[in-house]
C-alpha cells in the first residue's frame, strides 16, 4: 500500500547534489515538510554511482524519495516514485519494475499532458510555469496554460514546477495544481525549513 501522492517536492540538481551542506538542507527541509514532502534524487550530469549515493542520503530521512529518470537506482534503494523524463524508459517499463511506485512524467505542453495521461502515468510534472534561472531559454508557460493542462490531465493530480516561490503557491494552487515542485525556492532558502513548511501549509 502506496502512501498519498506528496504535495511539494523537493528536486535535487547537480550542484546541489555536490553541497557539503545537502544532508543538513535535506535534513531541514524533511523536517519542515513532513510526510507531504518528497525528496528528488535527480541530476542529469552525475555519474551512475553519485546518482545511487545521492538517493541513499535521501532514502534515510522520513520524507518520501522520488529518484528522477534513473530507474537502476530507483530499484536500489527505498523508494516511493520515479519521475521519468523524454530520454526515460516508457511508463509501462517502469511499471513493470515497481507497480507500487508514484510515476510521474514531465511535461510542457497539452499534447505531452494528454499523452502522459494515456501511457498510465500517475501524476504529470507540468513546467516551467513562470520564468525560472534553471531553464533560462524556455517561455513560460503560464497560469492559463497550467489550467488548460489540469483540465487535459483529467483526475490525475499535476505537480507545478518552474519558477515556484512561497508567494507563487497560492497562484499555481488557484489555477488547479495539486502539489508545487520546486529546487532553489528550497534548496538556497536561508531557512529551508520554514520555507518547506509554508510552501506545504499553503498547499493544502
Amino acid at each position: 500500500m502506496r502512501q498519498p501522492l506528496p504535495r511539494l517536492h523537493a528536486i535535487t540538481d547537480e550542484r546541489i547534489a555536490r553541497r557539503p551542506d545537502m544532508d543538513v538542507i535535506a535534513g531541514a527541509l524533511a523536517e519542515g515538510g513532513g510526510s507531504d514532502l518528497a525528496l528528488h534524487a535527480r541530476g542529469r550530469e552525475l555519474t551512475g554511482l553519485e546518482h545511487y549515493d545521492l538517493a541513499f542520503r535521501l532514502s534515510v530521512l522520513p520524507s518520501q524519495l522520488f529518484v528522477n529518470d534513473r530507474l537502476d537506482v530507483a530499484l536500489a534503494v527505498p523508494t516511493a516514485g520515479v519521475q521519468l523524463g523524454h530520454g526515460s524508459l516508457p511508463v509501462s517499463a517502469a511499471r513493470a519494475l515497481n507497480p507500487l511506485w508514484w510515476i510521474g512524467v514531465s511535461v510542457h505542453d497539452l499534447a505531452e499532458a494528454e499523452a502522459a495521461r494515456l501511457s498510465g502515468a500517475d501524476y504529470p510534472v507540468v513546467g516551467t510555469v513562470f520564468a525560472t534561472a534553471s531553464h533560462p531559454g524556455r517561455a513560460p508557460l503560464g497560469l492559463v496554460t497550467l489550467q488548460q493542462i489540469v483540465a487535459a490531465a483529467g483526475a490525475l493530480p499535476v505537480i507545478a514546477i518552474g519558477g515556484m516561490t512561497i508567494d507563487r503557491v497560492r497562484e499555481v494552487r488557484g489555477a488547479g495544481a495539486y502539489g508545487v515542485a520546486a529546487i532553489r525556492a528550497l534548496w538556497d532558502d536561508a531557512e529551508p525549513a520554514a520555507a518547506a513548511r509554508r510552501m506545504r501549509e499553503w498547499m493544502s
